[in-house]
């Protein structure tokens, strides 16, 4: 019962630490535009403008597409397209890394599903439940193999390429370690302990009804206890990335709102421009706020 207060506790730590970053990141100061187009979201500016170039803009109705923001956010999400374009050495190590966790929490998911139609009444002998858990031992499998190779690579890159060690802290090696040992207990308890993943499958399904569940295999219990942690110890560092770029994205990178007057962002923009100075430079006066600096004679 120990392995599952571990795992309710994590969920909750995991819970409540993402949605406190959300809500931080929401209530964050506007950032400064970047100015950068195409937009994925503007409809046929392929070539690079903005509905900014239009005669009269702020009078027409503004159209945003959702489905160009996910034509490039799902191969930059699933296959690290960026990497794949500006640095194809390190893509290498970095693309299994990535798809491997993707791979692993299809995984999990699979086995939830599973859990719960088991709990619904369907048997674990039945055809869709068979052929949901063979589903679930391919994405397993193939998950762990890959996340190992990624890890492995990463760490070596970290190791033996001089740019990437200048600055790579140590906090970037222990997190690299922490997923590779997830990975490899994962892949040696699938390969010597639970080849159809049964045993993971039932204890969620113990987690789930809140009934004890008895763990012989030592590996399968070392990658619950490590997973269990991670999920704890993830909100509290930069791999809170896999959420934060839909805000470096949308509310940063891509953000074309209308400063119109009375709207909500020339609010926004008004509140940024009271913010006083606390830094000094030749051109910046500490005690000043930022409409002062902006709108005073140079000297």
């Amino acid at each position: 019962m120990l392995l599952q207060l571990l795992s309710y506790l994590a969920l909750v730590v995991f819970a409540v630490g993402i949605l406190t970053r959300v809500v931080k990141y929401l209530r964050m100061p506007l950032h400064v535009r970047w100015e950068l187009y195409p937009i994925p979201h503007e409809k046929g500016r392929e070539y690079g403008g903005s509905y900014f170039e239009e005669v009269n803009w702020w009078e027409k109705p503004k159209e945003k597409s959702f489905i160009g923001q996910i034509k490039f956010m799902v191969p930059e999400i699933l296959f690290v397209r960026g990497l794949y374009h500006d640095n194809r050495k390190l893509w290498w190590a970095s693309f299994p890394f990535h798809f491997g966790i993707y791979l692993v929490i299809g995984w999990l998911v699979l086995l939830l599903i599973g859990a719960i139609l088991n709990i619904a009444g369907l048997s674990p002998e039945s055809a869709p439940a068979t052929f949901l858990q063979s589903f679930a031992v391919i994405f397993g499998a193939v998950g762990f193999v890959l996340g190992v190779a990624g890890c492995i690579g990463l760490l070596m890159f970290r190791i033996f390429d001089s740019d990437l060690r200048s600055f790579a802290a140590p906090k970037d090696y222990f997190n690299l370690v922490f997923i590779l040992s997830i990975f490899l207990t994962g892949l040696i308890a699938w390969s010597s302990s639970d080849p159809s993943f049964i045993i993971f499958r039932d204890y969620i399904k113990g987690v789930i009804t809140f009934s004890p569940v008895t763990i012989e295999s030592s590996l399968v219990l070392a990658h619950i206890i490590l997973l269990s942690l991670f999920l704890m110890y993830l909100p509290f560092t930069h791999m809170t990335h896999f959420f934060a770029k839909y805000f470096m994205w949308d509310k940063v990178r891509w953000d074309d709102e209308r400063n119109l007057r009375g709207s909500a962002m020339e609010a926004k923009v008004k509140q940024v421009l009271n913010y006083r100075q606390n830094w000094s430079a030749p051109h910046i006066k500490p005690g000043k706020t930022w409409a002062e600096t902006a709108t005073e004679e140079v000297e």
